[in-house]
């Protein structure tokens, strides 16, 4: 069973920062894709950014230039910095993980159970 633990979310004023951290563990053979959703009240969710395994990256036009997401390969980690944080980006932030089992040798989607991010004075 592949599991994704998530840390980092709390409270900020605005135009402050945050690190989001998502650790991947279990019997995984290899992963692709990892991402950042995000859920606000009322709202649909939303990709927020994404990872491949070579290094590239989306982002939502939202959070261009605010966040960067980023993967440490040998800790199965994704990381979403979040910088100049604005009310709006207020949300619950889900951990996505896509790849493949090593025991079975198919493909997996994992999801985090979902880190708060509050942004307010």
């Amino acid at each position: 069973q592949v599991r994704l633990v998530e840390s980092g979310g709390g409270l900020v004023q605005p135009g402050g920062s945050l690190r989001l951290s998502c650790t991947t563990s279990g019997s995984i053979f290899s992963i692709n894709t990892m991402a950042w959703y995000r859920q606000a009240p009322g709202k649909q969710r939303e990709l927020v950014a994404s990872i491949i395994s070579g290094g590239s990256t989306k982002y939502a036009d939202s959070v261009k230039g605010r966040f960067t997401i980023s993967r440490e390969n040998a800790k199965n980690t994704v990381y979403l910095q979040m910088n100049s944080l604005k009310p709006e980006d207020t949300a619950v932030y889900y951990c996505n993980v896509e790849g493949l089992s090593r025991l079975s040798a198919l493909p997996f989607a994992s999801w985090g159970q979902g880190t708060q991010v509050t942004v307010a004075s």
